[in-house]
């Protein structure tokens, strides 16, 4: 049997049967409900790509906007080739880019090139290989049909007539009608952009070297990377020290950023400093998830704008998974798009032990056997554990009333950013 729908369940209590925990979807949901998609803006049409369309654009030429030959050939009068083999004397040629206004009578014809504009009294195209490709005089050996190869003002699209719907998700191939059909800016949701906050003393930059009790600071590249996965702009990403004045950063980065996330500093003890910035007040709201890894998270909105804030676990894996499960589906959401990520389903090989009480999103590998999908454990399950994180391509979801996944049994999943589903 499947598992349910990924951070779908009852509220939970911990392990040591207290209560309080909040379900994963309802801290998720809670997030959706505070955050607006971006105010929509002019953009040049050609720097749209992966924007959503908040307006529907409409064509502002006659496509084709003019009469063209769809072949290399001879532009003819179709009734001139009543008998064939017939003889055509060749007036000249009409290249692709001309513009000069062409003209032809019965009993003529020019040579034309693909895309080239039709002269005035012609009304088909003669393939060039139904032809001895004279350039003075052809020889036309098959007969053809009016309006044989040629494309007509107009027949693909008309002026005003719809072209792309709102709502849709820019592509390249949308953008290739959008400047054909003359429309050179649209209405769009911005990018998101993102600020990433680092906390802690113990963090050193990458590259430096590390003292005793010192570690190198893997989040703000990891959550940069994860924004850009996600076509989000990353318009910083600092490090702040246990006695800074958190607040202060982040109201500064809340000023040209569209949200900000921070990890560290949100668990129960000592020396928290995005939990000490923020306590006494209700502009970020600290909850325990029943989730594992990921559970201390928090969120609010800050800064004179209201900028989405949240507020991440430290450990690299309880940073990854909470990235996936509450930042990017409120990025989406803030460029217009679905917050809902693809769930796939797929066969254990393996068991493996999940926490009681709480959701675990487990990192796996996943393979395609036989058609079918499997999924195997990707290094232990500690929040601290990188080298199975840098082996996994995707998150398992196993319930909070289970504890104990045994092979055979079907998850749900969801790739991590920028892995692709594997073949067979």
């Amino acid at each position: 049997m499947a598992s349910p729908a990924p951070g779908s369940s009852s509220r939970a209590s911990d392990e040591r049967g207290g209560s309080g925990l909040v379900p994963l979807e309802e801290h998720r949901a809670a997030i959706l409900r505070a955050v607006r998609p971006l105010p929509a803006r002019e953009v040049a049409a050609v720097d749209a790509l992966g924007l959503v369309l908040a307006e529907p654009v409409a064509s502002r030429l006659d496509l084709p906007s003019f009469t063209n030959s769809a072949m290399d050939g001879y532009a003819v009068v179709a009734a001139d080739l009543a008998e064939v083999p017939a003889s055509l004397p060749v007036r000249g040629d009409i290249r692709a880019g001309a513009t000069g206004e062409q003209r032809m009578a019965a009993g003529e014809c020019w040579r034309i090139m693909t895309g080239a504009p039709v002269p005035a009294g012609a009304d088909a195209i003669v393939p060039v290989e139904l032809t001895d490709g004279g350039t003075t005089q052809v020889q036309v050996r098959e007969q053809v049909e009016p309006g044989n190869a040629v494309r007509h003002q107009g027949e693909d699209l008309r002026v005003g007539d719809p072209l792309v719907p709102a709502g849709s998700l820019l592509l390249a191939h949308h953008l290739s009608a959008i400047v054909a059909a003359g429309v050179e800016t649209v209405q769009a949701v911005p990018r998101p952009r993102l600020a990433v906050l680092t906390t802690g003393d113990e963090l050193v930059p990458p590259g430096q070297p590390l003292a005793p009790g010192q570690i190198v600071d893997s989040n703000g590249p990891m959550l940069r990377a994860l924004a850009l996965c996600a076509d989000v702009e990353v318009v910083a990403v600092e490090h702040v020290r246990d006695d800074d004045d958190l607040g202060a950063v982040v109201d500064r980065l809340a000023e040209s950023a569209d949200a900000v996330v921070t990890s560290g500093g949100v668990s129960a003890g000592a020396y928290e400093p995005v939990k000490d910035a923020y306590a006494g007040g209700d502009a970020v709201r600290f909850v325990s998830v029943a989730m594992q890894p990921g559970k201390p998270q928090g969120f609010g909105l800050v800064g004179g704008r209201g900028v989405p804030l949240f507020a991440l676990p430290g450990n690299p894996v309880s940073s990854l998974v909470s990235f996936q499960e509450f930042v990017l589906p409120a990025l989406r959401k803030l460029a217009g798009r679905s917050p809902e990520l693809p769930v796939l389903h797929a066969r254990v090989v393996d068991g493996w032990r999940s926490p009681a009480g709480r959701l675990q999103l487990a990192r796996v590998r996943l393979a395609r056997r036989d058609g079918e999908l499997q999924v195997s454990a990707s290094g232990g399950a500690g929040s601290h554990i990188l080298g199975g994180l840098a082996s996994a391509q995707a998150i398992a979801y196993v319930p909070a009333e289970q504890t104990r996944v045994e092979p055979g049994e079907v998850l749900a999943v969801r790739m991590l950013p920028g892995e692709i589903v594997p073949d067979e």
